[in-house]
Formats: structure tokens, C-alpha cells, sequence
């Protein structure tokens, strides 16, 4: 069994998708996991499959050192972004597994958001890189570790009016004045 870093308040509720050590780069993981996170189930492969094909962008917020602009990314409310295909791949693969697990436990797959969603930089991977004068010199890659889980909201019930208005605290001033316009 997998050590997942944070365990779902849930777990009955709950489903899980993870993967180690993957030969993915780590900025363009990271920055297309924090776009995805929050969203419903639908709408994240939707999105994913919308940026393979370059019809919408992943913002970068964090990672953005030399991101070109793009107009896509305005409904983000930002300027920088790019198109990483081998990420949003990964990412497809992690929620069709995750949906997969929610139909093995029984889940309601259409209720499932997005909960918490990470990524964390793994080791280091080094080939060589053959230069000029026989020069030789490293050439790193940096792979990550990434695990999401995803949790059915609960439908939330609004409250009647009445109850509402008997909750509403009146002011300690408000009070005084109401008396005092009593007595008089």
C-alpha cells in the first residue's frame, strides 16, 4: 500500500490516482495541476483534451521565466502560457484511473471534484550531452512524483428563510436604541 501525503476526510467517499517518479517535466506539471484543481469531473478532461489540441492554455503563475504571452490565457485573468502536451496526457491518464477507482468502489462518478492535487519533484535523471572538442557535459531531467484524489460533494441543502432571519445577530447599539425608543 502507497503512503499518499494527505489522506481524504472521507476515505469511503473518496478515490485516489498516483504516479512516481514519471518522465514528465516538473514546472509544466505543477502549473497544469494547479489549473485543474477544483474542477469537476467533466470539465478538467474537457479542458486537458482542449490543450493537446491548443484550443485553451494552461496559465503560468509560478514557473513563468520566459513563458511567452498568449490571448488564450485571458479567461485566466493572466498573461503568460503554454500548451504542455505531455503533461496534460499524464494528467488524462491520472483522472481516467481515478474515475476507474470510483466506479470499483461504487462512487457517484459525476459528483467527484478534484480535491487535493500535488506535485512533487523527484530524483534527477542524467545522460550525456556530446559538444564540440570532445567535450562531454550532463544533460538533467527533472521528473515527478504527482497524486490527486478526488472526493463526491455532498449536495448542500439551502436553509429555509425563516431560520435564516432568527440567527441574525442585532448590535449591542442597535439593541440599546430599540429599548430606549420602548420606553419612551
Amino acid at each position: 500500500m502507497v503512503r499518499y501525503s494527505l489522506d481524504p476526510e472521507n476515505p469511503t467517499k473518496s478515490c485516489k490516482s498516483r504516479g512516481s517518479n514519471l518522465r514528465v517535466g516538473f514546472k509544466n506539471t505543477q502549473e497544469t495541476a494547479q489549473a485543474i484543481k477544483g474542477m469537476h469531473i467533466r470539465k478538467p478532461t474537457k479542458y486537458l483534451k482542449d490543450v493537446t489540441l491548443q484550443k485553451q492554455c494552461v496559465p503560468f503563475r509560478r514557473y513563468n521565466g520566459g513563458v511567452g504571452r498568449c490571448a488564450q490565457v485571458k479567461q485566466w485573468g493572466w498573461t503568460q502560457g503554454r500548451w504542455p502536451q505531455k503533461s496534460a496526457e499524464l494528467f488524462l491518464h491520472m483522472l481516467e484511473n481515478a474515475e476507474s477507482n470510483a466506479e470499483l468502489k461504487g462512487l457517484d462518478v459525476d459528483s467527484l471534484v478534484i480535491e487535493p492535487i500535488q506535485v512533487n519533484k523527484a530524483p534527477k535523471m542524467q545522460c550525456r550531452i556530446y559538444g564540440a572538442h570532445g567535450q562531454i557535459n550532463p544533460h538533467m531531467s527533472s521528473p515527478c512524483h504527482t497524486e490527486l484524489i478526488r472526493t463526491e460533494k455532498e449536495q448542500i441543502v439551502p436553509k429555509r428563510e425563516e431560520e435564516a432571519a432568527q440567527k441574525k445577530k442585532i448590535s449591542q447599539k442597535k439593541l440599546k436604541k430599540r429599548k430606549f425608543m420602548a420606553q419612551e
